[in-house]
């Protein structure tokens, strides 16, 4: 017969069997979590465009990091007189990447670094020398009438540097200039006012000089009197059958169009108070007018006589206008050769 453990040793067994359990437990519970990994921060490149500029001239510089966590990236030039830049650039936390400037000083070369978290991205600038600068100076008109002002402007080949570029101007009587003019940085115009005074005559290839440095431009303004004013005569012939044609009327006495001269002007501070008109086809007639309108008349005298040559079915006719105002100024004769005269049949033979 097999012998029965005792009871006591049985809850013993069972009481250290939890304990370790419990144990194992504790031990799960208290073990250290898993940290996640930080990314390295590193600058994975550098680039600029373009990669060759002028003196004066810029390019963009980029900074591109390995992750996107942000940070501040120094930046430097190896050789200050040859290129510049600024001296720390951000790049944003979600962005990988940033822009910044490289402006050229001199000709040569600078390397541009780039350094953040202990690494470091390099990109090689050029700086060529550009063309030789140019001065120009144009005037927006050649010739004006005293007391008149015109625009002058400068004009460089290139951008002027920082700062800009001071430009000295001289001129003599009767033309002033401003003593001196600034290009803008980055410009290559600027434009000022020259002006004039009034005078009795006419002062020819007044020169204009502008200078900047071993830079230097000409330009030359006639200034001249002011030209007298007159009336200017101007008239239209219109009637039924249309412009610039006439009709003989019925009884052959009258034409149904009309002279008008009412876009005649009068010399300024007059006023126009006198219409002389003529008029010829075979014959002239002359009439003058205090209205700017004149019905003509006509007989044989004027269209001489019949028939018509063959195939023609109107006479030419020539009208001219001379204006007077009341300062007794008169204008120069404004004439129309175009004006058709159609005839009557059976009065003058035709």
């Amino acid at each position: 017969m097999i012998g029965r453990t005792p009871s006591h040793l049985i809850v013993a067994s069972i009481a250290a069997l939890a304990s370790m359990l419990a144990m194992v437990q504790c031990s799960k519970n208290n073990s250290t979590p898993t940290q996640p990994t930080t990314p390295t921060l590193t600058v994975s490149g550098v680039t600029i465009s373009p990669g060759s500029i002028n003196p004066g001239g810029s390019a963009q510089g980029t900074v591109t990091l390995s992750a996107t966590t942000g940070a501040t990236v120094t930046l430097t030039s190896s050789n200050t007189a040859v290129a510049t830049v600024p001296g720390s650039v951000a790049v944003a936390a979600g962005q990988a990447s940033a822009t910044f400037t490289v402006t050229g000083v001199s000709a040569g070369s600078s390397t541009i670094t780039a350094a953040a978290s202990g690494s470091q991205g390099t990109a090689t600038i050029t700086v060529t020398p550009g063309a030789a600068q140019v001065l120009g100076l144009t005037l927006s008109a050649s010739s004006v009438v005293g007391g008149n002002p015109v625009t002058g402007t400068l004009v460089i080949s290139s951008p002027a540097p920082a700062g800009g570029m001071v430009v000295t101007l001289s001129s003599s009587d009767p033309v002033t200039v401003p003593a001196n003019v600034t290009i803008p940085a980055g410009q290559t115009t600027a434009a000022f006012t020259v002006n004039t005074r009034a005078v009795g005559g006419n002062f020819n290839n007044v020169v204009i000089n502008a200078s900047a440095g071993s830079l230097n431009a000409t330009a030359t303004l006639t200034v001249t009197t002011a030209a007298p004013t007159v009336p200017i005569a101007s008239f239209t012939v219109s009637g039924p059958s249309g412009a610039n044609t006439c009709r003989v009327n019925s009884g052959g006495a009258t034409l149904d169009c009309t002279f008008n001269g009412g876009a005649s002007t009068a010399s300024p501070g007059g006023t126009l108070n006198q219409w002389s008109w003529t008029y010829k086809v075979a014959g002239t007639k002359s009439q003058n007018t205090t209205v700017p309108t004149l019905s003509p008349t006509t007989d044989c005298g004027l269209l001489g006589s019949g028939p018509l040559p063959a195939g023609a079915t109107s006479l030419q006719m020539t009208v001219t206008l001379a204006v007077r105002d009341t300062l007794g100024a008169t204008s120069a004769v404004a004439t129309n050769n175009n004006v058709s005269v159609i005839p009557l049949a059976g009065v003058c033979g035709f």
